[in-house]
């Protein structure tokens, strides 16, 4: 647990330990962050552990850790409890298919509308690959894969869809690496992720063996050069210009129990204002400064 180390001591006499769990969603930032403030701060220890938006909120809620990654909307219910969110971040959940599937060509050519996924991990109206791109005589049974655990990515997959991840059809998987990692293996699979794991980092194309099935938002029956979400800058400038649906692209938060202080509140407020130049490199999207000034204010 953090240090009781004030705010009002410089900086460089930052000692003790941090420590945050949650979403697997803000895991790989928050990797990012605590590194380079343990670069800055040798006697700080930052340590980082991912299960779940879920976990992450009960953890910090119960005290188990200082901080809990989130990366949904926060229940009114948890404010009730303590829970203090400071957005941090953003980033977006996708549709994630195989690169086999029988009509990969058809799906990146046309997009798959909210209905159509509506009817895939909802309603479970349409059952083929077929019934996806309008050609009845591809039979092939789509494989629908979902989470396991109480997180992030299923909250606002489902929020997309109009329900709650209770609503969603599927085969539960543990974690994102999880759900890719089925889908990677399934020619007729289907399921969601965050899109930071579904882009490698360094060619920023989807990793072997996966696509993303991209949203034809205006329902036009094909996929517009602005609703392109082939590769990770793409699917960054989608959300940034607002084509990209709200939800799945999300806010990600923080949440303390009650106000922040002493260490975790230094380095909350060290991720606001120096740790946002390490958000476009990690992949995720930078925060309006209106967003951030907000969460400043609400560190205190």
């Amino acid at each position: 647990m953090s240090s009781n180390t004030t705010s009002a001591q410089p900086l460089e006499e930052l000692q003790g330990q941090v420590t945050l769990s949650g979403a697997w969603a803000l895991y790989p930032m928050t990797v990012v962050w605590g590194e380079e403030f343990q670069k800055l701060h040798p006697n700080v220890k930052v340590e980082v552990s991912a299960g779940g938006a879920g976990k992450g909120m009960a953890d910090a809620l119960g005290g188990l850790v200082d901080i809990g990654m989130v990366s949904r909307d926060i229940d009114p219910a948890e404010v009730a409890k303590g829970a203090y969110p400071i957005a941090v971040t953003k980033d977006a959940v996708v549709a994630t298919i195989n690169s086999k599937n029988p009509v990969l060509n058809d799906i990146e050519t046309r997009g798959v509308t909210r209905e159509v996924f509506i009817g895939i991990f909802i309603d479970g109206t349409i059952k083929t690959w077929g019934e996806v791109v309008g050609r009845p005589e591809i039979k092939d049974e789509i494989h629908v894969y979902t989470r396991s655990d109480a997180a992030g990515a299923p909250e606002i997959w489902a929020k997309y869809l109009g329900k709650k991840q209770e609503n969603l059809k599927g085969i539960g998987v543990y974690g994102d690496p999880g759900v890719l990692a089925v889908v990677q293996k399934d020619p007729l699979g289907i399921g969601y992720n965050n899109y930071n794991y579904v882009f490698d980092m360094k060619s920023g194309l989807p990793i072997a063996g996966v696509k993303i099935a991209p949203f034809d938002v205006d329902k036009n029956g094909k996929v517009d050069s602005n609703e392109d979400i082939s590769t990770k800058a793409k699917t960054v400038q989608a959300i940034k210009s607002g084509v990209f649906p709200h939800p799945p692209a999300r806010v990600e938060y923080f949440v303390t129990k009650d106000r922040p202080s002493g260490l975790e509140k230094e380095f909350i407020k060290w991720v606001l204002i120096e740790g946002q130049r390490f958000v476009d490199e990690a992949g995720y999207i930078e925060l309006p400064k209106e967003t951030v000034d907000d969460s400043l204010r609400r560190v205190g």
